[in-house]
């Protein structure tokens, strides 16, 4: 039974103190992570305006509404601004999916399994890096799930991407100018491989041999068009995330691989596209060469946190809306997610850089980052990265990990130049041109086959 003793305002007034005074830990009428621990759904730390839409706006929105420039002032304050101005502006619509609390329904299986195995075991070191409270580095799961502070929040998102021990993603990308016409396509298959952290239970433990002191591997190689095909970036991530990551490419005009400047972290991946380095699932630089992390608000959110996967479709691909020709934005859903944890970071380590702050809001019931925007240096907002994610199942198709459980995993993200109106929209695909497949957790030796100089040079071929 939700409780309803509380005032329609109670939650508004509890977020902004607890934003104001500094203090951490999610949840309203009770802390979250206990309650999700204990009972495995977030709805008893929440009064019931939190938990439903309709009585969030008083029934003047529902499940199953479409929002559109008509109607979407009816839940500005749950939108970033973004994609506010993207609905009201330019014709993009989204449709509001049910709420769900179930933390199952939230992270990889293996992954929540061991975030709830390790919570209160991370802490920081002199210098800010995650250890064990034994000195080690981090052995899996969410280091912080009771997010209390800016470090903390950063941590959980940069120490594991994807969540899951190793993952080959198929993509496909198309960058749309404010004409409506597709400029640019790429596919591309992106590989990651955690070092430190492991949770699959087929592994022997939570560090992968012969690599002390790196936390994860991370390759991207280019299948399509033909004027990219054959290009291939790797990089190796040291456990000290005041070390910039080594990177190392494949360009087929030079038919070798050399090294690249480990500081290229702003520049497009390939013309045309909005997507750098530093933009991979909102940290994709490590996090002590950022700094200044801070909470600014907590609250309510609209977010694409599950029923995101939409197999039934063409090769996964979510259906488009909005824009000159009707095709500049994934057509997704959203559901009410009970607060978000917004915080701000800036590239310290980066004097050179183009961005002055990152302001990225996530998910409290499972750290996901489902929105990014970046300012340049003038402080003026340049670039949003938005992303849905949520449980390999639908009412036809289920992907299941080795012990039966559904999976679970990013499935769509969109990059917007806010300043040009250029949007980069890239989906996880079953396959992708060039024979690129999609797999969680492969049954392979993902390093060896893809992660290194070696390697770089086979896939460039």
């Amino acid at each position: 039974m939700h409780i309803r003793k509380y005032d329609f305002d109670y939650a508004r007034r509890h977020f902004l103190e607890k934003t104001a005074r500094g203090l951490g830990g999610a949840g309203v009428l009770t802390s979250l992570w206990p309650e999700l621990s204990s009972a495995g759904d977030a709805t008893n730390a929440y009064p019931e305006e939190l938990l439903s839409i309709e009585a969030y706006t008083k029934g003047r929105v529902k499940v199953g509404d479409v929002v559109d420039a008509d109607n979407v002032e009816l839940i500005q304050d749950l939108l970033d601004p973004v994609t506010f101005q993207q609905i009201s502006q330019d014709q993009r619509k989204i449709f509001i999916q049910p709420e769900v609390q179930d933390i199952e329904t939230m992270y990889p299986p293996y992954f929540l399994d061991a975030t709830l195995r390790n919570q209160g075991q991370a802490m920081f070191d002199d210098v800010g890096n995650v250890r064990t409270k034994d000195g080690k580095r981090w052995i899996g799961g969410i280091p912080f799930p009771d997010v209390q502070n800016g470090n903390q929040a950063i941590a959980n998102i940069t120490l594991s991407w994807g969540r899951h021990d190793s993952a080959l993603y198929a993509t496909q990308a198309v960058t749309v100018h404010p004409d409506g016409a597709e400029k640019y396509e790429y596919d591309w298959v992106w590989a990651e491989q955690q070092v430190a952290g492991l949770v699959h239970p087929k592994e022997s433990g939570p560090y992968l041999a012969d690599y002390d002191d790196l936390s994860r591997m991370q390759v991207i190689w280019f299948t399509h068009t033909q004027d990219v095909r054959g290009h291939a970036f790797l990089s190796h991530w040291k456990y000290d995330q005041r070390d910039v990551p080594k990177l190392w490419g494949y360009l087929p005009t030079m038919k070798r691989v050399r090294r690249f400047p480990a500081n290229q972290r702003f520049e497009p991946y390939m013309p045309g596209m909005n997507l750098f380095l530093s933009d991979a699932w909102a940290s994709g630089d490590p996090m002590l060469t950022w700094g200044n992390y801070k909470i600014i608000h907590r609250g309510p959110f609209l977010g694409s946190t599950h029923f995101q996967w939409t197999p039934e479709n063409e090769n996964w691909r979510p259906p488009l809306v909005g824009g000159a020709q009707d095709k500049t934005y994934f057509h997704v859903g959203k559901s009410l997610i009970p607060e978000v944890i917004v915080f701000e970071g800036e590239p310290v380590g980066y004097p050179k850089s183009p961005v002055s702050k990152r302001r990225i809001y996530m998910d409290a019931r499972n750290m996901g980052p489902g929105m990014a925007v970046t300012f340049d240096r003038n402080g003026e907002v340049w670039k949003a990265a938005e992303g849905g994610g949520g449980l390999a199942k639908s009412d036809t198709k289920e992907l299941l990990t080795s012990d039966g459980r559904a999976e679970w995993s990013w499935w769509w993200a969109m990059s917007h130049d806010i300043q040009k109106n250029v949007v980069s929209r890239l989906h996880h695909a079953e396959t992708c041109r060039g024979n690129g497949v999609s797999a969680l957790d492969p049954d392979e030796d993902v390093v060896s086959e893809y992660m290194t100089k070696t390697a770089l040079q086979r896939l460039g071929f």
